[in-house]
């Protein structure tokens, strides 16, 4: 019943204007329409797509491109409902194990399994188990990530400071307050403050977790008013506030990427992913100035985010050969070679398949981020970056379905503070009434 009652609540609370629907057929045979996130490496994808047409000469690509925040929206309003908008959807190990389980999503291990060379063995084994539900692929991984932090290496030589090989939060702080210099319009780091379950929270949840604190108790006690999660929330509304971007309460990720890439921040907190776009010469002003260091600490052993952006099918797809061709196409060890030779290796997504780091042109252009960002991927457990048991899985999210609701609704409280509109307590007052709310039904529920 509870299951009924969360897809009626998604499907009411992201009713969306439609799109056109999956599977047209167009002059030269079948279309398959694409719900993707815009980003750099979808976007390099989508340029790529002819490679696909050409050596598919009967399915043709159409691609609809929403930045994050709208994305998940559409997908998720177009999937819990069976609309049939999509014949491919782009989700993450969020979404993947509660829809496999709600019976929404294609089992993809028979493909994967069948498809000769596809080797699912080369992928990195927690993006692989973050994709699986009852030790079946439900979708597939484009690429994965953890988090670290960023930091120009010329800047910090020429203040005198040292980055710590494993630093604080406390000690990044001061070295932003040090490093923040309104003149040259260089802040001290960039933090996210745009609203957003998969925005702002996912730095944010990084740090509330690594100062002690969590969303829920074991008994599904809302903590969101406790002293853990007010010092974790206060600590990033001041530090972003004091020593980060302008505009810092409308700033996500991609807009952290450009301030970062044009020199105009001492240090950036985000996912591994961002790597690519600092060391991509044809567009980073700051190519080979910036050393990676694990997430910051404070009370655990670390407090990286584990995520992946994947692809998965509907189970409502009409054909589900010709999406799988294009999972395939999208997701196999030849597209990794395809991106580095016509984008450079920087562009390649990382974080998927191990046999990525074994490339030595990719060794080479990645020297700085690779082990970096392996190591992160490694680290990111729920034994590592959780002080206290929780009783829910998820590392920068809770893995329940009522938090793209939830979660949206607080990381607006946040944003809010951050843009010095209501106070810290104000923020986390709203959102424990918001987040009891949920944490009673599931205390009934046990």
């Amino acid at each position: 019943m509870r299951k009924r009652l969360a897809l009626l609540a998604v499907a009411l609370l992201l009713t969306l204007t439609g799109c056109a629907g999956a599977g047209e057929f167009g002059a030269s045979g079948r279309t398959l329409v694409i719900a993707i996130v815009s980003n750099p490496q979808m976007n390099d994808a989508i340029a790529l797509s002819h490679e696909f047409e050409a050596a598919n000469p009967g399915i043709k690509l159409k691609f609809v491109s929403l930045p994050e925040n709208q994305a998940r929206a559409k997908i998720t309003s177009s999937v819990a409902t069976q609309g049939g908008e999509f014949d491919v959807v782009m989700i993450s190990n969020y979404e993947t194990p509660q829809w496999a389980a709600n019976g929404w999503l294609e089992n993809l291990q028979p493909y994967v399994d069948g498809t000769p060379g596809y080797d699912p063995a080369d992928f990195i084994p927690s993006i692989k188990d973050s994709l699986s539900y009852n030790g079946n692929m439900y979708a597939v991984p484009f690429y994965g990530e953890s988090s670290f932090l960023a930091y120009r290496k010329d800047l910090f030589d020429k203040a005198g400071l040292t980055m710590p090989a494993h630093p604080t939060w406390q000690q990044v702080a001061d070295f932003a307050a040090k490093l923040d210099d309104k003149n040259t319009g260089i802040s001290g780091i960039c933090l996210r403050g745009k609203p957003g379950w998969g925005e702002n929270l996912a730095p944010f949840d990084t740090i509330a977790n690594t100062f002690g604190a969590s969303w829920f108790d074991p008994n599904w006690n809302a903590q969101l008013t406790s002293p853990q999660f007010k010092t974790a929330a206060n600590f990033y509304v001041n530090l972003v506030r004091q020593h980060g971007e302008v505009g810092a309460s409308s700033a996500g990720f991609s807009e952290c990427g450009t301030r970062y890439s044009q020199g105009q921040a001492a240090m950036w907190y985000d996912a591994t992913v961002m790597a690519g776009t600092n060391e991509d010469p044809s567009s980073s002003k700051i190519v080979g100035k910036s050393a990676y260091v694990p997430a910051p600490v404070e009370q655990t052993k670390s407090s990286g985010w584990l995520y992946t952006w994947s692809l998965a099918i509907p189970k409502v797809a009409k054909d589900k050969q010709a999406s799988w061709a294009f999972l395939n196409w999208m997701t196999n060890k030849e597209f990794v070679q395809l991106v580095g030779k016509a984008d450079g290796w920087n562009a390649v997504p990382p974080g998927c398949r191990l046999s990525t780091y074994q490339i030595p042109e990719y060794r080479q252009a990645a020297q700085a981020y690779a082990q970096p960002t392996l190591d992160s991927i490694d680290a990111a457990r729920s034994e590592n970056v959780h002080a206290n048991p929780v009783p829910y899985t998820g590392i920068q999210f809770v893995g329940i379905p009522e938090f793209q609701d939830l979660g949206t609704r607080v990381s607006q409280e946040l944003s809010a503070a951050i843009a010095g509109q209501i106070s810290v307590d104000d923020a986390l007052d709203q959102s424990q009434k918001y987040a009891q709310t949920v944490g009673d039904s599931y205390r009934e529920a046990k």
